[in-house]
């Protein structure tokens, strides 16, 4: 598939419609070096990729609901299942974590905007590879302690 034709035929699937199977090691490799070739002022590769599959994903995803119940005591256990099951929804999660740290010369934004590169670029890297993914924030990206759960 030409760049083009990536760039015109990516599109995200939900979740719950991702099946097996996921990338193995050397695709995920292979896609991280892929995400991480992005506008990056002053080199300071603002972001990280943080893998979640098998087991880490059910264990991650009850420490999120343990979380959210904390700060939601009104929750159901519905809505507290859909918690644990958050990054067990798909074979694969990839968190891409963005930090900016303050900076005499490279503003904040610019370096979360490398992050979000990065993630974009990670999908068209599954893309190529003939994955699907989606992008999907939710609460989770916006908490700090979910920040830590995550990595």
């Amino acid at each position: 598939m030409d760049a083009l034709e990536l760039l015109k035929t990516r599109k995200s699937i939900s979740a719950p419609f991702l099946a097996e199977p996921a990338p193995g090691e050397a695709e995920l490799a292979e896609m991280f070096t892929i995400a991480s070739r992005v506008p990056d002022h002053g080199k300071l590769v603002p972001w990280r990729f943080i893998v979640f599959r098998g087991k880490a994903r059910t264990e991650a995803g009850a420490a999120l609901a343990a979380l959210y119940r904390r700060h939601h005591p009104e929750a159901d256990e519905k809505r507290l299942e859909e918690e644990r099951q958050r990054l067990a929804r798909a074979p694969l999660a990839v968190a891409v974590v963005s930090k900016a740290a303050p900076h005499p010369k490279i503003p904040e934004f610019e370096q979360l905007l490398s992050g979000a590169n990065a993630a974009m670029n990670l999908e068209l890297a599954a893309h190529a590879l003939g994955y699907a993914a989606q992008w999907t924030t939710e609460w989770i990206a916006y908490d700090e302690e979910a920040g830590r759960i995550l990595g």
